[in-house]
């Protein structure tokens, strides 16, 4: 676990519509962090909070179909 794949995921999520678009449509963290692990990046609630944290991201979504703003580019 680690805040390397969750900066690893939002790198790809920035570069990959369709990747972002998967996480996008997940309501919870609790989701969010299942299919993160099921893709290969394995984190904690706790370290995605950090990292969103020091980049100044919120996890909240908005819109339809829902978007976040937390990829990075």
């Amino acid at each position: 676990m680690s805040k390397k794949s969750v900066e690893e995921l939002l790198i790809a999520g920035g570069a990959d519509e369709q990747l972002r678009g998967k996480y996008d449509a997940l309501k919870t963290k609790d989701e969010f962090i299942a299919q993160a692990a099921a893709d290969g990046y394995v984190f904690s609630v706790e370290e995605l909070d950090a990292v969103l944290r020091e980049s100044g991201d919120a996890f909240e979504s908005f819109g339809n179909p829902p978007k976040r703003m937390i990829w990075w580019q």
